[in-house]
């Protein structure tokens, strides 16, 4: 008897595709399209509204910084955010807690944010070795090319744990707050059906990680299996450029004329200067990927229409964070930094902290130096590993841009910090270049610039100098809420996002009637006298093709064997646009159909099994039903490599 969790399993199974034909392995007699049918079929009208909620909370769990936002459905007018931390940084005033994370020695969960940040400091350094305390590890989702509900990750001390558990964790910390303080606000016990979650994530996340966040929501109980329409999964910038539509002018700043009046009055929104048809793109920079995507407004509802898939990559704020690093290695050697982290991991975080508030005061006319505070078991560590002083170092490396201050500093010129910055600036405006040069993203009105990292004035004077007045640079005041808030607005009517590309390409494996001279003699297949074309993949959507939301399509298949009992269809994934077979490179299995028919009659001649694929958030839904009976069986598409 298998377990359910081995038929899960069972069910997803992925195919090396290291087979030649992977169909004629398989053994199935498979499918083949019953011409013509090809049809797409629009449902988006009646997609259903679902149930009512009382209240939506958005999380925006971020790679540097995290936090909440929500509104009650009566109110949809007034977003509140999250009720302030205790124990916030000097120079960092926002109302985001860091993404820190601290487990008991025995793996339990203890704390998060700057309350796990804090109490790992005043660890004594024999006991903070035991202690398990992670940072910036949601990059991982991104970096992982195989990622899995098993993937792990290193905490500071060097052991590791599971990644599933840790956002787990982290979901039911946010879960716990807002409950809270919804409670705290109702006078009663907030009952949590009664909210509808959004998370969000970058664009740019592939599939895998989409759904991997998702899998760690129903862990953490923020909603479960059976109602997965309780937690919209929202992708970053389209909740930013939810959010920027709305803004009055004297929430913003346009980099332009940096006044905030610009034409028009200051109550009027920026949606009011955007009319039918207006392009703009949202550049998100965060603390761990930039996300660039472009949108059209759809007038009269202003729906939102994107134009071009999603684009970026991991230049987030982080990439400073290792240059500072690297930096250090230059100067004390590699050698001691690495293990410097690992004994002295607290001690390590302080000096990441006091990096943060420097690297906050980083501007492009800044002529006095940056003082950044070593801790003084960096400077004791490093006369016991080598024998001398911290201030020997700096006087003998080649780093001459950083020097040591009286106060037991590093004193870092200007030019020394704007240099921390440049390779990821340089890796943002090479990608903005790139976006601006296609055809597709001609005429673009505004660009929002949004996410923390859009608070940096480096970044801001080189994106300005880089679009030389072709758009508007417009950023929010609360520029790293930004996305919180379209979060929120997003919950209250996810039907304003209407069209999406599709990241990848869709099909299914079928059998087609095999033509000398067209197909490859190699797929050929014969079967009880008939001779097929083997592996041939059936499209149902392209990679950057348009996707109306909640949209159907729709095909027609038979057996190819017309006595089949069991009808097996096997549904893959590409990040080409074209594919011919399923044997190509890059392509994956993501979901399976298994049809049973036994014991049934078809009374047409051909039985006609209705294959069905419906694009939802991030989740995509494929059925298959039997014509002739009405039979179905569902399967959501699997992106996790089991």
């Amino acid at each position: 008897m298998m377990t359910e969790k081995e038929t899960a399993t069972e069910k997803i199974i992925t195919d090396a595709m290291a087979n030649p034909s992977p169909a004629k392995s398989m053994g199935d007699p498979g499918i083949t399209p019953l011409s013509p049918s090809h049809t797409q079929q629009n449902d988006t009208d009646q997609v259903p509204s679902g149930p009512s909620f009382m209240v939506v909370v958005a999380i925006d769990f971020g790679t540097t910084s995290s936090g909440y936002a929500y509104a009650f459905t009566k109110e949809p007018e007034c977003i509140h955010t999250m009720r302030r931390w205790e124990g916030g940084d000097p120079g960092v005033s926002n109302q985001k807690t860091p993404t820190t994370i601290l487990l008991t020695p025995d793996r339990k969960f203890h704390s998060f944010g700057y309350a796990a940040r804090d109490f790992y400091h005043d660890l004594d350094p024999s006991e903070s070795k035991q202690w398990l305390y992670l940072e910036k590890f949601k990059m991982k989702l991104h970096t992982t090319a195989n990622l899995s509900i098993d993937t792990d990750l290193q905490a500071a001390n060097g052991k590791r744990v599971k990644a599933l558990d840790i956002f787990a964790y982290a979901l039911a910390f946010f879960k716990e707050q807002a409950l809270k303080e919804l409670s705290d606000q109702t006078g009663g016990e907030f009952d949590n059906n009664d909210v509808r979650w959004v998370i969000t994530v970058p664009a740019i996340w592939k599939m895998p990680a989409k759904q991997f966040m998702r899998e760690a929501a129903y862990k953490s109980g923020l909603v479960s299996r059976e109602n997965p329409e309780q937690l919209i999964i929202a992708l970053e910038p389209e909740a930013a450029s939810i959010y920027c539509r709305k803004l009055r002018l004297h929430q913003m700043v346009d980099l332009g004329s940096q006044t905030t009046q610009n034409g028009f009055s200051p109550t009027e929104n920026v949606g009011s200067g955007m009319t039918q048809g207006d392009r703009y793109v949202v550049v998100d920079c965060g603390g761990g990927t930039v996300d660039l995507t472009v949108h059209q407004i759809r007038l009269p509802e202003g729906h939102l229409k994107e134009l071009y898939k999603a684009s970026g990559g991991p230049y987030g704020s982080i990439g400073i964070d290792y240059e500072f690093e690297k930096l250090l290695c230059q100067i004390f050697g590699q050698d001691f930094i690495d293990q410097f982290k690992i004994k002295r991991p607290a001690a390590w975080v302080d000096l990441m902290i006091a990096f943060e508030s420097r690297k906050r005061a980083a501007a492009p006319d800044r002529t006095n130096p940056l003082n950044i505070n070593l801790p003084f078991s960096f400077i004791d560590y490093y006369k016991k590993f080598r024998g001398h002083s911290v201030e020997h170092a700096l006087r003998k490396s080649n780093v001459d841009f950083v020097k040591w201050s009286s106060q037991g500093m590093l004193r870092m010129n200007p030019d020394a910090m704007n240099s921390l910055f440049k390779p990821t600036i340089d890796h943002i405006i090479q990608h903005l270049t790139e976006l601006f040069d296609k055809p597709e993203v001609s005429d673009i009105k505004f660009l929002f610039l949004v996410g923390g990292f859009a608070e940096s004035p480096l970044l801001q004077q080189a994106v300005q100098n880089m679009l030389q007045g072709r758009s508007r640079i417009i950023i929010p005041h609360d520029v790293g809420l930004t996305i919180l808030k379209g979060a929120v607005l997003f919950g209250l009517d996810p039907s304003i996002i209407k069209v999406r590309r599709s990241p990848l390409t869709y099909g299914v494996g079928v059998l087609n009637r095999f033509v000398e001279g067209k197909h490859p003699p190699e797929k050929l297949l014969v079967k009880d006298g008939t001779r097929w074309c083997t592996d041939v993949f059936d499209t149902f959507i392209s990679a950057d093709q348009s996707v109306a939301l909640g949209e159907m399509v729709k095909r027609s298949y038979t057996p190819a064997k017309p006595s089949q009992q069991v009808i097996v269809i096997h549904v893959y994934c590409s990040e080409k646009e074209n594919v011919g077979f399923i044997s190509e490179h890059g392509v994956k299995k993501c979901g399976t159909l298994r049809l049973d028919v036994s014991g049934t009659e078809s009374t047409a001649p051909r039985r006609e099994i209705q294959t069905l694929m419906q694009f939802g958030d991030t989740e995509i839904r494929a059925m298959a039903v039997d014509v002739s009976t009405g039979r179905t069986v569902k399967a959501s598409i699997d992106f996790l490599s089991h």
